[in-house]
């Protein structure tokens, strides 16, 4: 198996404060004379223009981050509106910890897969429960960040969970595709994030193994992987079912999902050995310790 993704957390970086006020004028934050006020405590002071608002506590440090944000075509979604899954940590919280180490996975895998022409990845998890469908979520709005054009698929047709991650309306999705049903109208687009889209699961199949078996999936990979940079599947974990191994024949690369004190190296070791029995490479594995 290959090594494991390692972690290498960076710090954002800002500058340009020529439009934040107007850019916090249109948020709603400051209104003019509050922006003149700043003005004159920054001519004063020297302070840049976020500091001297803060200061006056006429804004917040997640409001200067924001417009930070929309200035570096850096797109999330301000705590409290709640759009999506809280646990969506890419969307509401892109500054923690745990979303630079997501980052940190997204340049690991943009080195090693997507940079040798590879457009697909199918995200695999061990067991039930190891929070494989929340990780490739919010690994999906970390590449749709990275100004890649980015399809989250939801593989898993037992137990899908995009639909209710990115509250999805639409009762059609990759089965119905699969079924000759739906079109490439059942591909959502978030529109908070312009770069992202998402397939739900769609109608549960009765035989969700055989439908993904079809030749017809290998075809629909490649119309999505011609309309996007990046394809993500979100598939079901091994040990439930084996739903999983013609997605990777499909997508030809993997990630592997373990979970701290969960998994245990016998499982892995036989995930792998079926990653290469479909034909696909481990690209490299995600310990999760949520």
């Amino acid at each position: 198996m290959n090594s494991p993704l390692h972690f290498n957390p960076a710090s954002p970086h800002g500058v340009g404060d020529a439009t934040i006020g107007a850019l916090l004028q249109e948020a709603g934050k400051l209104t003019p004379e509050n922006t003149d006020a700043v003005l004159r405590m920054q001519e004063e002071t020297g302070v840049r223009f976020g500091e001297a608002a803060q200061a006056l506590g006429m804004v917040s440090a997640a409001d200067i981050q924001q417009v930070l944000a929309r200035q570096f075509d850096y797109p999330y979604i301000p705590a409290g509106e709640k759009y999506f899954s809280s646990r969506l940590v890419a969307a509401y919280d892109p500054f923690s910890r745990q979303v630079e180490m997501l980052r940190a996975v997204r340049g690991q895998l943009m080195l090693r897969w997507f940079a040798r022409g590879h457009k697909s990845l199918a995200i695999v998890g061990v067991e039930p429960g190891s929070g494989t469908s929340l990780f490739a979520a919010n690994l999906a709005v970390v590449f749709s960040q990275l100004g890649q054009n980015t399809l989250l698929v939801d593989a898993n047709l037992r137990q899908p969970s995009q639909h209710e991650i990115f509250n999805l309306q639409g009762k059609t999705g990759l089965s119905d595709m699969l079924a000759g049903r739906a079109t490439m109208g059942a591909v959502t687009r978030i529109e908070a994030f312009e770069s992202l889209a998402v397939l739900g699961a769609g109608t549960l199949p009765p035989n969700p193994a055989e439908l993904l078996a079809r030749k017809d999936f290998t075809g629909l990979n490649a119309q999505l992987e011609a309309l996007h940079d990046v394809v993500l599947y979100d598939t079901s974990d091994v040990l439930t079912a084996h739903d999983s191994l013609p997605v990777m024949a499909r997508a030809h690369g993997v990630l592997l999902v373990v979970h701290r004190n969960a998994t245990s190296l016998y499982d892995v070791a036989a995930l792998s050995e079926q990653v290469r029995y479909a034909g696909a490479e481990v690209v490299g594995s995600v310990l999760l310790e949520f």
